[in-house]
């Protein structure tokens, strides 16, 4: 089972870290390259506890559809979404916010598991789990990007 953990420094407040994070607007700002578009679910806005969205996104050069639903929300410190549906196997995405005196810690714990057996893993080892370690860091670079600025404002309002 792979497992990708990232912590990312960010120089905002904790509830604005938070927010940012569960914003589908600002992942699909984050997911340009991809294509990634909300096409079920909540499409727009700020997700919550039981909520789904559905994906569209082009990876290997391969439309496919990825629903995700927020399966534990304790704001602003932690959230988990999992697969409902899609190419992997599972997916577990569990999202963790600390306050520091400069700012907020986000931590990803993202864990999940390819389909078709040895072949899965295989590819998981060799292409899968760097694919996906380099998706989150964009993504978690624009959250920060947009909470240390201005910008956040346009996603959240006050």
């Amino acid at each position: 089972m792979p497992t990708i953990t990232l912590t990312t420094p960010i120089s905002a407040p904790i509830e604005r870290c938070f927010l940012l994070s569960l914003s589908v607007d600002l992942h699909s700002i984050s997911t340009k390259e991809t294509n990634e578009k909300a096409i079920a679910g909540v499409t727009s806005g700020l997700m919550k506890l039981n909520d789904t969205v559905t994906w569209r996104a082009k990876h290997f050069g391969i439309y496919q559809n990825l629903t995700s639903k927020i399966t534990k929300y304790k704001f602003p410190t932690c959230f988990v979404d999992e697969q409902v549906k899609g190419a992997f196997k599972w997916i577990h995405h569990q999202h963790a916010f600390q306050q520091t005196d400069n700012g907020t810690i986000m931590t990803d714990i993202f864990e999940f598991e390819a389909p078709f057996g040895i072949l899965g893993r295989l590819f998981s080892k060799l292409v899968l789990t760097n694919y996906m370690k380099r998706f989150l860091e964009k993504r978690n670079a624009i959250i920060k990007e947009y909470a240390e600025s201005e910008e956040w404002k346009k996603i959240l309002s006050e």
